[in-house]
């Protein structure tokens, strides 16, 4: 596990890199298609008609993006109702055969089909420069060698980015900012090529990572593929829960499970895809799960107690490792401020901690069930912190 936890902290660090740059410039989510297409004035880092194949929410969204910088998009799809959808969302137009032959072909298909697509790209298109979008980069990269395709003009990348639905309904041209952008280059990539697919990652607010596909697979297993694998183990153990035991679930259940909702059919293809490093993470928590079984099993024995708080800790040492908003790992501290469940009461709130020149780190919303009030959970700096609650005291707010 120690490979993939150095490339996942390389992976990690990537995320915010661009954050500062980012956080306060997202763009709206999409009300139009006239504010889709709208250009910022700029001349775009894209040169050249951009092809998508894969309609869904990546290829939408990467869309969405690259016509908001007045990128010329194209879009094609196994289903002409994905298209056609896409582009009323002003993701792009479908290609037609007087269209040019492509700068960039992107590939947004499922995993279990992009190798197939990629090589029919690099035949279609010979002199576009190809990439994909897939989370899973060896087996793809492995195919198309075994096959004997030239890959000159392929350059395999990865977006860390997604929602817990799929479809261009939920695509959004601001999806991939501040996120990492995988990139994995072959030896023999041509310079132009890979600065292409670097700039589509940069045009779209992302942070552009070079990894090996071996290295990629390694990380996106820890970071990704394992979370999506125990948020949904976990989440199946309440199918048998009473109503009256559901009914308690507090943020703590809601966090954890959340991811627990996403697509069945293309989690099978991913974790099949990428089974060596998810294997490998699933074995050593399976470790520390009949490590954690044993000592609760009988918590008087001798050092029972001592091994459960090293397990504990171990986990609070792994989540201090996250990177925060800036890019460190800088822990914060949580305020809970109680509030009438109606409307205006969070603008009221957030209003007050501007007014006392309070920055908010962070923000989680949790009800109260059964009761007309909710809990705003502010993540503030540790210095400002006693101030905070102090200030908000005295404007008539209770902190708990």
């Amino acid at each position: 596990m120690a490979r993939a936890q150095r490339a996942c902290g390389e992976l990690l660090r990537a995320a915010t890199r661009t954050a500062d740059r980012c956080h306060t410039e997202l763009v709206n989510e999409q009300e139009s298609t006239v504010s889709h297409t709208q250009t910022n004035g700029l001349a775009s880092r894209v040169q050249g008609q951009v092809h998508i194949i894969g309609a869904g929410l990546l290829g939408a969204s990467i869309g969405l993006g690259l016509r908001s910088h007045g990128v010329e998009v194209t879009l094609e799809d196994a289903s002409p109702t994905t298209v056609a959808l896409a582009a009323d969302y002003g993701a792009g137009r479908p290609r037609s055969d007087a269209d040019p032959e492509p700068a960039l072909v992107v590939i947004a298909t499922p995993p279990d089909v992009v190798a197939d697509v990629i090589e029919r790209a690099l035949t279609r298109f010979p002199d576009a420069v190809v990439t994909d979008v897939a989370s899973i980069k060896l087996a793809p990269f492995q195919t198309l060698t075994e096959r004997g395709i030239d890959l000159t003009n392929y350059v395999g990348s990865h977006p860390m980015a997604g929602r817990e639905r799929g479809g261009a309904i939920m695509a959004r041209a601001d999806l991939f900012a501040a996120r990492p952008w995988v990139i994995c280059r072959d030896e023999e990539t041509p310079a132009a090529a890979l600065s292409l697919v670097e700039s589509v990652a940069l045009e779209l607010g992302a942070t552009p990572l070079e990894m090996t596909p071996q290295q990629h697979d390694r990380a996106v297993g820890l970071v990704s593929h394992l979370p999506q694998a125990v948020s949904s183990l976990l989440a199946a153990r309440l199918l048998d829960a009473s109503e009256q035991h559901i009914g308690l679930a507090g943020q703590g259940l809601r966090d954890t499970t959340r991811i627990a909702s996403s697509d069945p059919e293309l989690w099978v293809q991913i974790l099949s895809a990428n089974r060596s490093s998810v294997v490998e993470g699933l074995e050593a928590l399976q470790l520390d799960l009949e490590a954690l079984i044993g000592a609760l099993r009988d918590p008087e024995k001798p050092g029972a107690r001592r091994h459960i708080a090293d397990l504990l800790a171990a986990g609070n040492r792994g989540v201090a490792r996250i990177p925060g908003k800036h890019g460190s790992s800088e822990r914060f501290t949580t305020l809970t401020v109680l509030i009438d469940d109606r409307p205006g009461q969070l603008a009221a709130l957030l209003t007050e901690l501007g007014d006392l020149g309070i920055n908010m780190e962070d923000l989680r919303l949790e009800h109260s069930p059964g009761a007309q009030i909710g809990f705003a959970e502010i993540a503030v700096l540790p210095e400002v912190a006693e101030r905070a609650i102090s200030d908000l005291k005295e404007r008539g707010w209770t902190t708990l």
